[in-house]
């Protein structure tokens, strides 16, 4: 089994560019270099803990900076541990805590993330990779030879964050030995070869960036092009800048771009293959078209252990069949397999007993795992089977169909996380009772954020008001805004007296309660009348999404 370390060393004194970035560029061999120097800064910098491997954390946009301490920690046997920007400071205190962060990678525009917050990192384990300390710290180890260790299979690569369904830190485990043998199977399915170009804007604390795109370009030696972060009107222009043949997306990307003016030279791009998952079918045809190149949707998870691919023969909208692993839908509450999908002729999903959550049977022991969290674990072990958390529907010919996520998860604009915080935060308001928040369908793609207000005996909702006060608190994440906030007389119990969010999900805004609607992405809230409401079956419908609609029958 091939270690990710030995994918990085295998690229030094390789002279062909590996890496550019704005107007700069490194060879592979000269990015080896780079991250040899990192290896040795950090070897004298943080003592070995004796009982695991030291963690780098890095919180850093997609700079080159990035890319060499993912080489050092590969190849020195420390594991880096991907910090996600978006987060607040307190929650990224938490991670970083959570994940034994030993050293902290940073840059001037988010070194306040880590400025004040009880993190536990030393002053002096805080790099920011913009200072003249730090140059002069890496000047000191440039010519460094190449770390003496050789990791294992077994040692970890990465922890790669995201939530649980309880809001506690969830930190997937990557294997040294996983991401070696992920790497070399990957780089067929997306067909990269030493010539190609691959462009990579998705971040790169997340794993399709990580998996798909830079490890597979390590491992052919392709050259990388990198970019701080996605944008939309960014793309094409960079796309033809650096002849890119390949990309990865995650989520509303494609839609973005499609959103953006065409270019004479989109239809002759050098592009070849964008692959991700979470586009609507609508959007994959229009960048196919576009760009003149093939769209690859599939499934998985940052847990591996399974995948989704589409075949030619796939039917619109649906994932796919899974590869190498028995999946079935199973009922969360019994482990029983769901009954086959059955349809109206307008694609609606006729038995909701047909949705359970997607399990891979006998799959539990090629799950890593979470680091430090036994409760989160549970929730996806039970017996020899992984459950997966993410819910479906297969239809008579053996289909799978997405339907959400499990419990409380929500994903938007392809990040997960779950509803507790702002639960808790959405509470804290003046007036307010109770908010729970749950997932309700995007029109396109993914999930949007909803809640149900119940205000206290006496009081009265004011749109404006509450929403200033959301903006106001320092936790509020920048996609925890809800798209919708229903405001409701009584909540619906269980009886247990626990709120029952299952019937709030299968109504979502198709309700006699008043709705308020997010503007865009704004901070102003309208209320959602008729008209808006027949506007987003249209989108529904447009996207080839119209079985996911809340409610039972139509609008107009």
């Amino acid at each position: 089994m091939r270690t990710f370390a030995e994918i990085v060393r295998s690229r030094a004194g390789d002279e062909k560019v590996g890496l550019r970035f704005e107007d700069q560029s490194w060879t592979w061999a000269e990015v080896v270099d780079e991250s040899s120097a990192r290896a040795a800064l950090l070897a004298d910098l943080v003592p070995s803990p004796a009982d695991r491997q030291v963690h780098i954390g890095v919180l850093l946009e997609n700079v080159p900076d990035f890319v060499f301490w993912i080489g050092a920690g590969a190849m020195a046997g420390a594991v880096v541990v991907g910090i996600n920007a978006s987060r607040s400071g307190p929650e990224l205190a938490d991670d970083i805590r959570h994940a034994d962060v030993d050293v902290v990678i940073t840059e001037q525009k988010l070194a306040h993330l880590v400025t004040g917050t009880d993190h536990g990192v030393p002053e002096n384990r805080v790099l920011n990779v913009d200072s003249d300390a730090y140059a002069e710290q890496i000047k000191g180890y440039l010519g460094a030879p190449l770390p003496a260790v050789t990791p294992t299979p077994s040692d970890l690569a990465l922890l790669l964050f995201s939530s649980g369904s309880t809001g506690a830190p969830k930190a997937v485990i990557v294997s040294q030995g996983r991401l070696g043998t992920l790497t070399d199977t990957l780089i067929d399915r997306v067909r990269m070869r030493r010539d190609s170009v691959a462009y990579l804007c998705m971040p790169l604390f997340h794993g399709n960036a990580v998996m798909l795109n830079l490890a597979t370009a390590m491992a052919t030696g392709a050259t990388v092009a990198l970019t701080r972060k996605f944008s939309a009107s960014g793309f094409g222009p960079d796309i033809h800048r650096y002849g890119a043949t390949f990309v990865n997306y995650v989520g509303r990307a494609l839609s973005y771009v499609l959103g953006t003016p065409q270019d004479p030279r989109d239809a002759t791009s050098t592009l070849e293959l964008a692959f991700g998952t979470e586009a609507s079918e609508v959007d994959v045809a229009r960048f196919s078209a576009r760009f003149g190149c093939d769209v690859l949707e599939g499934y998985g998870l940052s847990e591996g252990v399974f995948r989704i691919n589409r075949t030619p023969d796939t039917p619109s909208g649906s994932l796919g069949v899974p590869v190498g692993v028995e999946v079935r839908v199973l009922d969360e509450e019994t482990g029983v397999e769901c009954p086959r999908a059955t349809f109206d002729d307008q694609g609606r999903l006729l038995n909701q007993e047909a949705v359970g959550q997607m399990v891979a049977i006998g799959a539990a022991g090629s799950f890593e795992g979470y680091y430090k969290n036994p409760g989160a674990m549970a929730d996806r072990i039970r017996g020899e089977d992984f459950w997966s958390g993410d819910l479906a529907y297969r239809d008579a010919d053996g289909w799978f169909w997405f339907a959400g996520r499990s419990s409380d998860w929500l994903r938007v604009d392809s990040e997960n996380f779950s509803a507790a915080p702002l639960e808790r935060l959405l509470q804290r308001a003046p007036g307010v009772a109770a908010a729970p928040v749950y997932a309700v369908p995007d029109p396109s793609t993914g999930d949007q954020v909803m809640c149900a207000v119940e205000l206290e005996a006496g009081a009265e909702f004011d749109a404006a008001a509450f929403v200033a006060f959301v903006g106001a608190q320092p936790e509020m994440g920048a996609k925890w805004w809800p798209r919708f906030i229903r405001v409701v007389d009584r909540l619906p119990l269980t009886g247990s007296n626990k709120v029952s969010k299952g019937p709030l999900r299968a109504e979502g805004w198709l309700c006699a309660d008043p709705v308020w609607t997010r503007v865009g992405r704004s901070t102003d809230y309208v209320l959602l009348d008729d008209a808006a409401r027949i506007e987003l079956e249209d989108a529904f419908r447009s996207h080839g999404r119209i079985g996911l609609m809340p409610g039972a029958t139509s609008v107009g």
